[in-house]
């Protein structure tokens, strides 16, 4: 894809609200979103984040409840429940060891970064779950610039109850449900994408 196709597909991205419920997505197209959605960065190439993809009708009831109702949970093709993970050094050294085993990252440094993020949220809830939320947010917007490019619609949704869903999918300690993104078929009616603040009150140089 071609820059001016990037900035294109940006442009008119929309969030949508409306999905053709008689749409699915093979196994192989929900795989490869995921597979993109982890090319984003994350802090110490921790990846400390998860995807769940409902898909059936009974998991998309669940979680349907779980978010107030909200039609497009299941009328998607397939919403993601987007979790992000508080740091976790201990596991660090095996996410790092291809990085390594290819040859581009010294191994001395594995355990640098390891004692660096203990040292950041080990003692600090607050700054472990502010990781979480950043690193899954990161991977939820490649993972739309995905499905926008491969002509499928999104909508990124904060309405939900999130110790519900914990409970309801099995979500373990340290892991947050930062959001959820319903993935699918656009159904006529969707808004266009809605107007943006002017650069002038969002762009400062220093």
């Amino acid at each position: 894809m071609t820059a001016i196709d990037i900035t294109t597909l940006l442009e008119g991205r929309v969030s949508a609200n409306l999905f053709d419920p008689a749409a699915h997505l093979a196994v192989a197209e929900v795989e490869e979103l995921v597979h993109l959605a982890t090319r984003a960065p994350s802090a110490y190439n921790l990846q400390n984040w998860r995807f769940v993809a409902v898909t059936s009708p009974e998991a998309k009831a669940r979680l349907r409840e779980a978010a107030y109702g909200q039609a497009k949970v299941s009328e998607a093709a397939v919403t993601f429940i987007i979790v992000g993970s508080h740091p976790d050094a201990e596991g660090l050294g095996e996410r790092l060891r291809p990085s390594v085993e290819a040859g581009f990252m010294p191994a001395g440094m594995v355990a640098d970064w390891t004692r660096a993020v203990a040292d950041a949220y080990g003692a600090d809830p607050v700054s472990a779950r502010d990781e979480a939320v950043r690193s899954a947010t990161l991977a939820a917007s490649f993972m739309m610039v995905a499905a926008a490019a491969r002509g499928l619609a999104s909508g990124a949704m904060v309405g939900f109850d999130p110790a519900r869903v914990g409970a309801e999918f099995d979500l373990t300690e340290g892991e947050v449900p930062v959001m959820l993104l319903a993935v699918g078929r656009a159904a006529p009616g969707n808004w266009p994408q809605k107007p943006r603040r002017p650069l002038r009150e969002v762009l400062s140089h220093a």
